[in-house]
């Protein structure tokens, strides 16, 4: 029987410092890459948030992976700080421990995801996305 996705999260979060939203504007002035996992739909929904990268989830290893040929510019190494986002903050969970497993330990998430943000009263973008195909 399955321990159920319940018991994945948990397991996912055990192993990450996830970051507040004012602790992830903080790492991203000292150098951490700001990932944002949202659909299209849900960032015309709730906004673009400054400075992230957009990369979609069934990409996501491929592009963070400085071993890869597909790897995004940004993906300097296993020890770059990398703050995943999502809507809520579930799946950015379980997307930052699959960074983990790949080897970059630093890979975390933060809580709350873009609803988190926005609650905390931090500023949305007004610029177009960073979209990395």
């Amino acid at each position: 029987m399955s321990p159920g996705v319940d018991a994945l999260l948990e397991q996912a979060r055990a192993g990450l410092r996830r970051l507040t939203p004012h602790d992830t504007v903080e790492a991203v002035r000292n150098g951490a890459l700001l990932v944002d996992t949202r659909t299209e739909a849900h960032r015309r929904e709730q906004g673009e948030l400054p400075g992230a990268v957009v990369i979609d989830r069934t990409v996501l290893e491929w592009r963070l992976d400085p071993a890869s040929a597909w790897r995004i510019p940004e993906a300097t190494g296993y020890d770059r700080e990398i703050v995943v986002v999502c809507r809520h903050g579930y799946s950015s969970s379980l997307a930052a421990a699959s960074l983990q497993a790949l080897g970059l330990r630093r890979a975390t998430d933060m809580i709350g995801g873009v609803q988190g943000w926005r609650e905390a009263g931090l500023p949305m973008s007004d610029r177009p996305a960073d979209v990395r195909p």
